[in-house]
């Protein structure tokens, strides 16, 4: 009884603490996130944060009347609920979460829903793998010296611990030890050649930090010096011979004396290179341990390309597309967006603070604006892009494959799917997320690329298992037929399933049409139409979409 009386709370949209208990659930925000709500903050921290983000919103609003562009609307309160929760969790806000949300002040309601989402465990999750992406790329890596899973979970703690940003990154290159007990050296291990000296390959190494750390594709000189681009071959071996003498062993990761060498292409001969950076050798120590050195240069305060790279990704996280294009090619000297180098400074001043960042980008007036134009809802496409391109409305971009099977699994479920459901649920969840993943297609390491939509993709939501699970007639199991059951008349049962699966309550046309077919269905019939009604909700663009 306690169970139909809080779904049928959940579906009615009232009583809802009243039978929370019951199940155990917690209805309230993170037990550690009190101290990230509005209301909680300290002063200090809140003029900040609103600081740094009037700063952004001026800066914006100028480029805009430069541009004589109008800016669209701002979005709906729930729209915005949503795209934080994608950005931030990968999954939409469950029906729970939204009436608990609705049941707040609307001048805060916006600020504690972001402030829960930083500071909940699956944020941590999700941003972990976001960035290992990033760091290590998505292969399984070299049998046995290789830990992908503990690899992301030592930076799922990482991130949920807010340690700051560059020294998660310095750990990354300077660590040392076994892979399990180290878990960050296996942002070298996965470089392994177990046919090629089973040692880390310092090429590699060398690609993936001037990517991933500073925004630089230094990589194209790997071979020859790079014709349109300042970089030499010389420029990135000399990257590279910082990891010259790194080693492994049945001690872990560790460092050798040596030279480091390699073959000339113009003569065969072998021949040595000296560790050096590209740019900015100022700000290198003299003294230490190679890839300490190296650490430390990347993540100097003044090196601002470490900067400008973790607020484009931080950005392209949450818009779904980045300050610049491509992500992790940034040039050195050429003008930059006016946003972009506005954040790296506060980024450099909080202290590389990952957990700031992310909050001051979500509260710009940027990522609260509607994607349509302010003056008609549809627009020529020329100006639809240039109102995107500068940021004057919210970008549409499609959702990526984790976040379209987590929507689906929440919308499925009227209470929250997080760390305080079952065991059994959260591990029958994994496996259905991998299944699906790995059907629909994973995006890989070069996520933020332009990729349209497949024929499979839209079988697979159309006639695949789990959507057709999460459709079928299962009152414990499926919020469709609950609503079916449990909502006292039609209007409340199909603004209930918009709201659970678009999280969004229905246009009059939509409210109309659909209580139509709902008219007068009772048992099975009724409960065959909601999950009609579900299918067409999670088959519909709207759903696939982050707008």
């Amino acid at each position: 009884m306690a169970v139909k009386n809080l779904l049928f709370a959940l579906v009615c949209g009232g009583g809802l603490l009243l039978f929370a208990g019951s199940l155990g659930l917690s209805l309230g925000p993170a037990a550690d996130s009190n101290s990230l709500r509005p209301e909680h903050l300290a002063d200090d921290s809140v003029r900040s944060v609103r600081a740094s983000v009037a700063r952004i919103d001026a800066c914006l609003a100028e480029t805009w009347a430069e541009k004589q562009i109008a800016p669209a609307l701002p979005a709906p309160d729930l729209a915005i609920a949503r795209r934080m929760s994608l950005a931030l969790t990968g999954t939409i806000p469950s029906l729970e979460e939204l009436r608990h949300f609705e049941q707040r002040p609307v001048e805060h309601r916006l600020d504690t829903f972001l402030a829960e989402r930083l500071a909940d465990r699956r944020s941590a999750d999700y941003l972990a793998e976001r960035l290992a992406r990033a760091f290590v790329g998505v292969e399984d890596g070299p049998f046995l010296v290789y830990r992908r899973r503990r690899f992301v979970a030592w930076l799922t703690d990482r991130i949920a611990d807010n340690t700051p940003y560059d020294e998660i990154v310095r750990s990354l290159i300077a660590e040392q030890g076994l892979w399990t007990d180290k878990p960050s050296t296996n942002f070298i291990t996965v470089t392994i050649d177990p046919n090629d000296g089973n040692r880390p390959d310092p090429d590699r190494l060398a690609a993936r930090v001037a990517r991933a750390f500073l925004g630089v594709r230094l990589d194209c000189a790997e071979c020859h010096d790079h014709p349109f681009e300042p970089w030499k071959q010389q420029d990135f071996q000399a990257l590279a011979a910082f990891f010259g003498g790194t080693r492994h062993s049945l001690r872990g990761i560790h460092d050798v004396t040596g030279a480091f060498q390699v073959e000339s292409r113009q003569t065969g001969k072998l021949v040595t290179i000296v560790p050096a950076v590209p740019f900015q050798a100022e700000l290198q120590p003299r003294r230490g341990p190679q890839r300490e050195r190296l650490a430390d240069w990347i993540t100097h305060t003044d090196n601002r390309a470490f900067a400008r790279v973790t607020v484009n990704r931080a950005w392209a996280i949450l818009f779904g597309r980045p300050l610049v294009e491509p992500i992790d090619s940034i040039p050195l000297n050429a003008p930059l967006p006016p946003v972009l180098e506005l954040l790296a400074d506060d980024f450099v001043a909080s202290g590389f603070d990952w957990r700031r960042l992310l909050q001051v980008i979500a509260s710009t007036r940027a990522f609260r604006l509607d994607s349509r134009a302010p003056d008609a809802p549809e627009v020529d496409e020329g100006e639809r892009q240039q109102r995107e391109t500068h940021w004057a409305q919210f970008p549409l971009t499609r959702l990526r494959s984790e976040q379209v099977i987590g929507g689906l699994l929440q919308s499925a479920s009227l209470a929250t799917l997080d760390y305080e459901s079952s065991i059994l649920l959260r591990a029958g969840r994994a496996i259905g997320q991998r299944e699906f993943i790995e059907r629909y297609g994973d995006e890989g390491a070069d996520e933020f690329e332009d990729r349209g939509g497949t024929i499979p993709q839209r079988l697979l939501m159309m006639n695949g298992k789990i959507v057709g699970e999460k459709t079928s007639d299962s009152l414990l199991g499926n919020a469709a037929t609950q609503i079916a059951v449990l909502a006292p008349n039609d209007a409340t049962a199909v603004e209930t399933a918009f709201l659970a699966v678009f999280t969004r309550r229905p246009t009059p046309e939509e409210a109309g049409h659909f209580q139509d077919r709902l008219k007068g269905t009772t048992g099975r019939k009724r409960i065959e139409r909601l999950g009609d009604l579900y299918w067409t909700l999670l088959n519909s663009t709207e759903f696939s979409w982050n707008h």
